[in-house]
């Protein structure tokens, strides 16, 4: 499989290193000194929206504000220019994917994707990622620059899978809800051997882009076209479930569904998780986060914070419900909190559940 950033000309690698600079610098520049005006105020932090009416008058907030939706466009940009100027090539290596190989991929022409999901340039990437098959190629190439360079090789996805996931040698399905282009789905492999992992996912471009890397590497996946609420499973056929980052993508009606449909796949001991985001308790950090949401245009961001998951797991049947922080730099799941950090993060966070037996 082409890796377009092995191609990427000088000006092309030079603007990418821009944008990755500029995103830093926002993240561990630009915030802790917003964090510093705030604390100066001596304002009150009860609540992130009590946080937000002091923080608006600040300084530095029109460049903090300004620099994540600029550098967000600007990623794209960048991304999108790459990708179309190679449009053959890549376009090529999907082709060429045998559709049955060590692997299988399943395309669903007859799907109708959910309005909910169609109607927002989720990240403001033009055209999301379903709209062809370049979409993907460019979400994948964007992803490298949103972790920062840090989750090449695709660590973060590894450290999720080594840290969160049970250890089940004797696993015979493994299913990864929202599997995108397949990021999250190959370090399912390594992790149960013995086990079928099947990857769904509602856009065809990822699945297409998931199936042909997977074949590439010699992984034995199944990619399925279907939406996370009804993958068309079988009752209790799986011995774990999991999703990464795509909860928050759903409104909140979505979000149960889709915590139902895992639990009723779920073996008798077997266990869900999902990683994806939480508010840290922190006023100041929380209303930072909050308001990421319509900067990076992420419109069910805020119902992930106001669907209480852990009831809808419990309500499904569900035992051992729990939230649990993540730190996605080399620790995986902390129970006792993330800790100090000065830059702007992402508060991961896994959802966990168990099928008792």
């Amino acid at each position: 499989m082409i890796d377009i950033e092995d191609r990427l000309t000088l000006d092309e690698r030079s603007t990418v290193d821009f944008i990755l600079g500029l995103r830093k610098r926002w993240s561990d520049a630009v915030y802790p000194t917003l964090a510093a005006e705030f604390a100066e105020t001596g304002a009150p932090a009860d609540s992130p929206e009590q946080v937000g009416q002091v923080m608006h008058g600040l300084p530095s907030y029109p460049w903090f504000s300004h620099l994540e939706r600029v550098q967000q466009k600007m990623l794209w940009r960048a991304a999108g220019d790459a990708v179309v100027r190679r449009r053959d090539d890549l376009v090529g290596d999907l082709d060429a994917a045998p559709a049955d190989g060590v692997g299988t991929l399943t395309l669903d022409p007859e799907l109708e994707l959910p309005t909910w999901y169609t109607d927002y340039d989720i990240h403001v990437q033009p055209g999301s990622f379903f709209s062809d098959d370049l979409s993907a190629y460019v979400y994948e190439f964007g992803a490298r620059i949103v972790m920062l360079r840090d989750n090449d090789g695709y660590k973060f996805h590894s450290l999720f899978a080594q840290t969160t996931l049970p250890d089940f040698p004797d696993a015979t399905r493994v299913l990864d809800v929202g599997c995108g282009f397949g990021k999250s789905t190959r370090p399912l492999v390594a992790k149960y051997p013995t086990a079928e992992v099947i990857g769904v996912d509602l856009a065809a471009p990822g699945l297409r882009l998931a199936h042909a890397e997977a074949e590439s590497l010699g992984l034995p996946i199944s990619y399925a076209q279907a939406e996370g609420s009804r993958t068309g499973l079988a009752d209790a056929s799986c011995d774990v479930v999991t999703g990464t980052m795509v909860l928050h993508e759903m409104p909140s009606e979505a979000i149960v569904a889709t915590l139902r449909e895992g639990a009723r796949l779920l073996k008798p001991g077997g266990e869900l998780h999902f990683l994806e985001f939480m508010l840290t308790g922190d006023a100041f950090r929380d209303a930072t986060i909050i308001e990421h949401a319509e900067r990076n245009n992420e419109p069910y961001f805020r119902a992930l914070f106001a669907t209480d998951a852990v009831a809808a797991c419990e309500e499904a049947g569900l035992v051992d419900v729990r939230w649990r922080p993540f730190d996605e730099r080399s620790l995986g799941v902390q129970p006792d909190g993330w800790g100090e950090r000065p830059e702007w993060h992402f508060p991961w966070a896994v959802l966990s559940a168990r099928r008792a037996v």
